[in-house]
């Protein structure tokens, strides 16, 4: 059955509609259209690859292989944070099983580098608090496995407790000159003794992990509509 054209309908253009998705907080079309644009192809390309030899067959796995790794690399090189706000850190933490986790069907490998940035930036907005609390769990767990950065840190937190201490029972903000000069004194102490009980390296391994979690989780986590839809209220 063909259907003749609706001269009363509007015609929109896909950037305008792809901007008013977005104001409207519905992402999740906009995730669905890059997935959906790329089954599209599929059918055709393996009903060529079901009457070529076995020779295209590997060919076109291994293109395929190259290309899910070309995702995944451009979604390292490129800026995670770069719409990331001060207003993303406030208000509460997003739900960890409902929103944050989901269920199976919540993730799937990205279908274009678009796609995979898009994910990343929307979900790195959202769950920043997330985040946030998934560094300090695994830094306390490098700290735990480094027993002298645990050490150093503490005896840190210690030496800046005795300094504040110290300059409010000897009244140093009369001597501005006195208490730059153990401000300074206390900063070098301070860095040789991070450095020297190697809190950076599990600083270092803290925010190295932290940041391929990130990564991976935003850029397979499905895009769910900003605005739920509100229920009828039961009488």
């Amino acid at each position: 059955m063909v259907f003749s054209s609706n001269p009363l309908a509007l015609s929109v253009a896909d950037t305008a509609f792809d901007s008013w998705l977005r104001d409207s907080g519905y992402l999740d079309v906009i995730d669905n259209q890059h997935s959906t644009a790329t089954e599209a192809t599929a059918p055709a390309s393996s009903m060529t690859g079901a009457t070529t030899s076995l020779t295209k067959f590997i060919f076109g796995l291994l293109a395929s292989l190259v290309s899910k790794v070309w995702i995944l690399i451009s979604l390292v090189i490129f800026n995670p944070f770069s719409k990331l706000t001060t207003d993303d850190f406030s208000g509460e933490t997003p739900s960890w099983t409902r929103l944050f986790f989901g269920d199976v069907g919540s993730y799937s490998f990205p279908a274009s580098v678009s796609q995979g940035k898009l994910r990343v930036h929307e979900n790195v907005k959202r769950y920043a608090r997330n985040y946030i609390s998934l560094f300090i769990l695994f830094f306390a767990c490098s700290l735990y496995q480094m027993p002298l950065a645990l050490v150093g840190l503490i005896s840190s937190l210690a030496l800046w407790d005795i300094f504040r201490f110290c300059s409010e029972r000897w009244g140093l903000d009369c001597y501005p000159m006195a208490r730059q000069i153990l401000v300074l004194t206390a900063q070098c102490a301070t860095a040789i003794l991070l450095i020297f009980l190697n809190v950076q390296m599990a600083l270092f391994c803290a925010l190295s992990v932290s940041y391929s979690v990130m990564i991976l989780h935003a850029a397979f986590r499905k895009l769910t509509p900003v605005k739920q839809p509100s229920r009828g209220r039961q009488k």
